[in-house]
């Protein structure tokens, strides 16, 4: 018997790797931000730390919830589109056959060729083709609400914990500065690791994560010195 050759591709991880991104870049940033604007506002290390564990916490939840309705949502658009396809195919097996050796003539397949794959694809299992081919649905780009919504709130937690961490440690006189350096410094480390992750470069989704992060904790700070001016 043949053993079928299995290989890892990168576009397997596209699922988890978007949620985990996602969640340690906005907790970084969130919490971070908002442990300056409370920081700049209000001096006290205990008002900016009581601000980080909420922040953890509320976006944690936040985080989990908004990922698992956002996937399931596209988990629902699949499962109607895939239920629609069944009804096709069991009204008219011909025509489906037809339309799915159409998706392999338009790739520079033979005709009589593409009919004889459409055939034995459809033999083997007619759904699975068509949601393939026709749909763009696999097992490597699904919808997967539970795994998505834990690996949000597993890595914003993560990612919040950074800067958490950091205004625990710092003096109050260096709390700011400390936590925006050093959150800038995890989020570098988030885009290398991201990047590297997907496959992609390295230099540009850090900056990219870096310049954003950068401009969301120097408005907070701003908003922060402001309100602590007006009270």
């Amino acid at each position: 018997m043949r053993l079928v050759h299995r290989e890892n591709h990168l576009i397997e991880r596209i699922g988890w790797l978007r949620a985990a991104v996602l969640g340690a870049n906005d907790g970084i940033i969130s919490t971070a931000s908002l442990i300056l604007g409370v920081a700049s506002a209000d001096p006290s290390e205990s008002g900016a730390i009581l601000a980080g564990v909420a922040g953890l916490v509320a976006g944690a939840m936040a985080m989990a919830a908004g990922e698992y309705v956002s996937v399931s949502s596209q988990a629902d658009t699949e499962h109607a589109d895939l239920a629609r396809e069944a009804r096709e195919l069991a009204a008219d097996p011909v025509g489906e056959t037809t339309e799915l050796a159409g998706f392999y003539i338009a790739r520079g397949v033979d005709p009589a060729l593409a009919q004889q794959v459409a055939i034995q694809l459809m033999a083997k299992d007619a759904l699975a083709a068509h949601s393939h081919d026709e749909l763009g649905i696999s097992a490597a780009t699904t919808a997967r609400p539970v795994q998505a919504a834990m690996a949000s709130a597993a890595t914003f937690t993560l990612g919040a914990a950074a800067p958490l961490v950091l205004t625990v440690i710092s003096p109050p006189s260096v709390l700011g500065p400390l936590v925006a350096a050093g959150s800038l410094v995890f989020l570098a480390v988030l885009g290398i690791v991201g990047a590297r992750a997907g496959g992609a470069g390295v230099l540009r989704p850090t900056i990219r994560v870096m310049f954003w992060g950068a401009m969301a904790m120097a408005i907070t700070t701003g908003i922060g010195v402001l309100f602590g001016k007006v009270v």
